[in-house]
């Protein structure tokens, strides 16, 4: 039985929070700090064998830095380009993560996060998932497709 290759991890430089989010959402293990030093960000990349997104040319030339200039300045080319690049599948198949802390959703029962839903939510959902780091719970409501909109846009 062939095994296929793990997919790559990444960390995204403090110029690509929106395509974390994306990533996330497509289910790569995306890690995106606002503020952190260049340093630190190689040293953890290395660390946990991640490959950085980047924007910053200085970065992505740096020795020991396993970094991906990206040279487009729109979202979905940025998303596009990395998706070409390494390979990887736009689709949404059930391994999104959480888009606040990069750990991998699971699916729960309504009655399980009922108390914690919104009135409308309650009424008009039945499909949920939680993440098991942050909490937050998740179900398929505007913001999700409209995620899922932007993403089909890709071309």
């Amino acid at each position: 039985m062939d095994r296929l290759p793990p997919l790559p991890k990444f960390i995204a430089d403090w110029h690509l929070g929106r395509v974390a989010k994306y990533l996330r959402i497509l289910g790569y293990d995306t890690l995106y700090f606002p503020h952190i030093e260049d340093n630190d960000l190689i040293k953890m990349a290395n660390e946990e064998g991640r490959i950085i997104l980047t924007r910053d040319r200085e970065l992505s030339e740096r020795k020991h830095a396993n970094a991906f200039l990206l040279k487009p300045t729109e979202t979905q080319s940025q998303l596009k380009t990395i998706l070409e690049h390494f390979h990887l599948s736009k689709k949404i198949e059930g391994r999104s993560r959480c888009i606040v802390c990069n750990t991998p959703l699971e699916i729960v029962d309504k009655e399980e996060v009922f108390d914690q839903l919104p009135e409308g939510v309650k009424k008009h959902f039945e499909f949920f998932e939680r993440c098991p780091g942050c909490g937050r719970i998740y179900w398929h409501g505007d913001h999700y497709r409209n995620m899922v909109s932007f993403l089909k846009e890709i071309e």
